[in-house]
């Protein structure tokens, strides 16, 4: 492994700046520490300076957290050139970091500050000077750095000639429009270190060219001693380099060290997501929910011969473990796979069966979940494999203007019949509140916690297309998702529902 890079994180800060995305001073709290103490990142920038009273209220409390812990040499503040209003910004607030926004290319210099390479190059040394006296810290940012190499790299030269002798820590090459390719990136950041040899540089990519990663894939090549990234790859515009994806390239593809732990990399990505509102793509990279999962059941044949079909992106390393789905492209092989997961073993005229089965379904669009195959094979082969202990015999509906909707249900739970009626804001909510009626009143036994409903309406604009919907719940530390399919939403959402009872009680 080469020597270790340096991972700083803007999830706090440049991630934010996605739309829609703002979180609250305990959220920050949280994140930081999650970054910090989880995933083990070496810094994080937290917020940008004089934004609100809100922000100042969210810094002081990760910067109080931090001193308490000693970290504060890890968190950082976006602060701006406007004689010492940013350093006393981050100063009252405890930080000791400021990461100053200068500008990197001769046109934000002329046309957004209206004035010479000289005068800006003065005024960066005064806010300098401020920052010193106070005991700040101090790295540069260099604002549209890359067109500033592109367009006018004798500007880019004369400012880091006039400022290398300064009190500034790193130096950071931000791609503020992500105008970069790999090519161009690893060029400018091999001339600007090849010049500036006992300097350190920073590479902050961004992802309009969907060339993020790669890009600083090519800058750590070029010799970067760090690089930024956010969770999930949120950040402005199509958002900056995920930290996952980085990871995995800078540890796999470059054969690198760094202090990031992988094996918490999941955890902390869906608990960003969770604050973010922002859905991490099922394909994603590392973290995507599909990611580890087999579809064509020659992967998974292949999976059982030597692992022909691993690469170096095991799902263990990530806190993940693989799956293999099932549907029209599934063979033996993948229902196999998940039969062993289950402990359930089929001769080979009832595998046939059951593969057929879950073909004819899989052409309807159906998601078939690792908990649907014991109904899938006990309606096949007319046995059963798993003892449906509660049925819902019957339940009613009702929604009316000016009045709550509600619910009436009949479920028969190990051979009793038990009633309910319950209002909610909602159907669905009033037939579960039924249903928690009956475990906390006639059972006295606890309710898994509903944490995700998805509904999924195939594409083509039928009125009669089928509806699925996926529940995912947590019953005693454990999490797991059932699914329905039918005409109508709300019959979808309870068969997902009654599974969901006879899931529980197998635990």
């Amino acid at each position: 492994m080469k020597c270790k890079l340096e991972i700083m994180d803007t999830t706090l800060r440049d991630g934010e700046q996605t739309s829609g995305v703002s979180f609250g001073a305990f959220e920050k709290l949280s994140i930081a520490r999650l970054l910090l103490n989880e995933i083990k990142v070496n810094r994080i920038e937290i917020a940008s300076a004089r934004v609100s009273a809100g922000e100042m209220e969210a810094v002081k409390r990760v910067c109080d957290w931090a001193s308490k812990h000693k970290k504060l040499k890890a968190i950082e503040v976006l602060g701006f050139i406007d004689k010492g209003v940013s350093i006393n910004w981050i100063k009252n607030a405890g930080g000791k970091i400021v990461n100053m926004l200068s500008k990197g290319s001769l046109r934000h210099c002329q046309y957004q500050l209206k004035k010479s390479p000289e005068e800006h190059i003065c005024d960066i040394k005064h806010e300098i000077d401020i920052a010193t006296k106070e005991g700040i810290e101090v790295n540069l940012y260099l604002e549209d750095w890359s067109n500033g190499m592109k367009d006018s790299p004798e500007y880019v030269y004369n400012l880091i000639d006039s400022l290398s002798s300064c009190n500034i820590k790193r130096f950071m090459l931000p791609d503020t429009l992500g105008v970069l390719n790999p090519d161009t990136t690893y060029r400018y950041c091999k001339e600007i270190i090849e010049r500036y040899p006992t300097l350190h540089f920073d590479f902050h990519a961004h992802n309009d060219y969907d060339l993020a990663v790669a890009n600083c894939y090519a800058a750590v090549k070029a010799g970067v001693k760090g690089v930024h990234c956010t969770i999930n790859g949120l950040g402005e515009r199509a958002g900056n380099a995920a930290l996952s994806s980085i990871l995995a390239v800078v540890h796999d593809q470059l054969g690198m060290k760094t202090s990031i732990n992988e094996a918490k990399i999941n955890h902390v990505s869906r608990v960003v997501e969770s604050y973010s509102g922002i859905r991490i793509p099922a394909n994603k990279p590392v973290i995507g929910d599909n990611v580890f999962t087999q579809c064509a059941g020659v992967h998974a044949d292949g999976d059982s011969k030597n692992n022909l079909y691993y690469n170096d992106l095991l799902p263990e390393r990530f806190g993940r473990m693989r799956e293999y789905a099932l549907g029209k492209t599934s063979g033996k092989a993948n229902i196999r796979k998940n039969l062993e997961a289950m402990g359930i073993e089929l001769d080979e005229e009832s595998m046939r069966k059951v593969t057929e089965r879950i073909i004819e379904l899989g052409d309807k669009k159906e998601i078939i979940s690792q908990e649907d195959l014991p109904y899938i094979i006990s309606d096949t082969l007319n046995r059963n494999t798993q003892k449906q202990r509660i049925t819902l015999l019957n339940y009613t509906l009702a929604v009316a203007n000016g009045l709550r909707p509600g619910a009436v249900l009949k479920l028969e739970i190990n051979g009793e019949v038990y009633e309910a009626g319950a209002t909610g804001d909602g159907q669905y909510d009033a037939f579960v509140k039924g249903i928690q009626w009956i475990y906390k009143t006639k059972l006295h036994r606890p309710f898994p916690q509903l944490l995700d409903y998805a509904v999924n309406i195939p594409p083509g604009g039928r009125t009669d297309a089928l509806v699925q919907t996926s529940i995912t719940w947590e019953y005693k530390g454990k999490t797991f998702k059932t699914y329905g399919l039918d005409l109508d939403q709300m019959a979808a959402a309870i068969q997902a529902t009654i599974k969901m009872l006879n899931h529980i009680e197998e635990l």
